[in-house]
């Protein structure tokens, strides 16, 4: 169990894409920086900010206590009238009953107290409210009587606020912008790689060069790799085309002969049909070769899926070991190569008809559906036979792979659902095989959905 756990635990984040997943670890870095930051500034001015603060405390109640000890009487109660509008200062005896509440809630008050009773006396209270009524008093003593001073609560800030808060948002956005622009910076070449990857590994080489000038010096070096890399592969394929089409070709003449020697030298009628018979699967295999060589790039327009079954169905409809039932919408269009879509149809349906009959009725009944899904058409060709061994299922669109033997007769060259898949993905579709709830195999086909002409 404890081993399971880390890789559980990796799943979710291993989803994320590399540019979230580097933007997450440089925006936790950043954000990190500026929080150690932000609390070694507020470290560093936790002393001068209380210092400065307690200075600014003690000048006012000095100087208030020396205009108030230089005034005459009359003089006092103008002074003070006049520092309370003016300075916002207000000056009151203090009561032996008085209650008041002391500003030592936090360190930076605490130490605010401690510096101005250094500066004022050890007697000197400060207090957050007096008798109830909120503000920031300071008390002294002029002539051995006792008063109160109330001066503005935000002169007694510690550090932080407002302004600290507006620099912290700014630091983060600009820093997570940065994040941002980093991550994509760094992601962008790999970005193009990948899609330079998916495209080759559809067969568009040609479209899979990437920029050999850019200016950092191993992302130059990787892409001309990869080019170099996507050229051999182009001229491999090239290759490994032309020679399949080549032998292909070659076989084709010495065939021809066999065939008319065959029917022009062999007397007995029975041998000269199962001479025949193999010159033709030996035809049939040269054909399945020369599909699976061909080019990677269709053009694709506009196909009635209705009237291709309806022509790859029509030389099967009068065979006696076959029923084909077809269900769907006459107008269903496609986008679609039609002569490689007529392939792709007819290779299933061999499929169907030499492995998908029926052990009761030795029938291959065989059903074609298909039903449009917003931008896309699902095509299923079924047939009712014993299906395959799920263990073998993606093996079937291996080339020249054959399946168990109940499902193969040795006809063929293993070529043709190879043919579909490759087919398919030449028409920007896929193709999927599995077995049916009821019995039997289901191709699936999915193809672009087209609108009308």
């Amino acid at each position: 169990m404890a081993e399971d756990e880390p890789s559980g635990w990796r799943k979710p984040f291993s989803r994320v894409s590399l540019f979230w997943r580097t933007f997450f670890l440089i925006a936790i870095l950043l954000i990190g920086s500026i929080l150690a930051w932000l609390q070694t500034l507020r470290a560093l001015e936790f002393e001068p900010r209380a210092v400065q603060t307690a200075q600014l405390l003690a000048s006012q109640v000095n100087l208030s206590r020396a205009a108030l000890v230089y005034a005459d009487g009359i003089g006092r109660i103008s002074l003070i009238k006049t520092m309370k509008d003016e300075e916002g200062l207000r000056i009151v005896p203090r009561e032996p009953g008085d209650t008041f509440e002391s500003k030592d809630n936090d360190a930076f008050s605490r130490r605010v107290v401690a510096e101005l009773g250094t500066r004022l006396g050890k007697g000197t209270v400060v207090a957050s409210s007096v008798n109830g009524q909120p503000g920031l008093w300071v008390s002294f003593v002029i002539d051995g009587d006792d008063y109160w001073l109330q001066t503005d609560q935000a002169k007694f800030n510690p550090a932080g606020g407002t302004t600290w808060l507006i620099w912290l948002l700014v630091a983060t956005v600009m820093s997570l912008a940065g994040a941002a622009l980093i991550a994509g910076l760094i992601n962008r070449p790999l970005k193009e790689l990948s899609f330079a990857a998916s495209r080759m590994r559809e067969g568009n080489f040609s479209a899979s060069q990437l920029d050999e000038h850019v200016n950092t010096s191993e992302i130059r070096e990787v892409n001309i790799g990869f080019n170099r890399m996507a050229q051999k592969l182009a001229k491999v394929e090239q290759d490994r085309a032309l020679m399949l089409a080549g032998i292909s070709h070659d076989l084709r003449t010495p065939l021809a002969r066999l065939r008319l020697e065959t029917e022009m030298s062999v007397n007995n009628e029975e041998a000269r049909a199962h001479m025949a018979a193999d010159i033709s699967q030996l035809d049939a295999i040269i054909d399945k070769f020369l599909d699976y060589a061909r080019p990677d790039r269709v053009s694709l327009t506009p196909v009635v899926l209705g009237d291709v079954v309806d022509t790859c169905i029509y030389s099967m409809r009068k065979l006696p070991d076959v029923q084909v039932r077809v269900d769907m919408e006459d107008d269903l269009l496609v986008y679609a190569d039609e002569v490689e879509l007529g392939r792709v149809i007819t290779n299933l349906l061999e499929n169907a008809r030499r492995y998908g009959k029926s052990v009761h009725t030795g029938i291959a009944d065989i059903h074609i559906s298909a039903v449009a899904k917003d931008k896309w058409v699902l095509v299923k060709v079924r047939d009712h036979g014993i299906g395959v061994a799920p263990e073998q299922l993606y093996q079937l669109t291996q080339p020249f792979f054959r399946g168990e033997a109940a499902r193969t007769a040795a006809n063929g060259a293993g070529l043709g659902l190879a043919i579909v898949e490759k087919t398919m993905q030449r028409m920007g579709g896929t193709f999927h095989i599995a077995n049916s709830s009821s019995g039997g195999l289901s191709a699936n086909l999915r193809l672009q959905r087209a609108t009308r002409f």
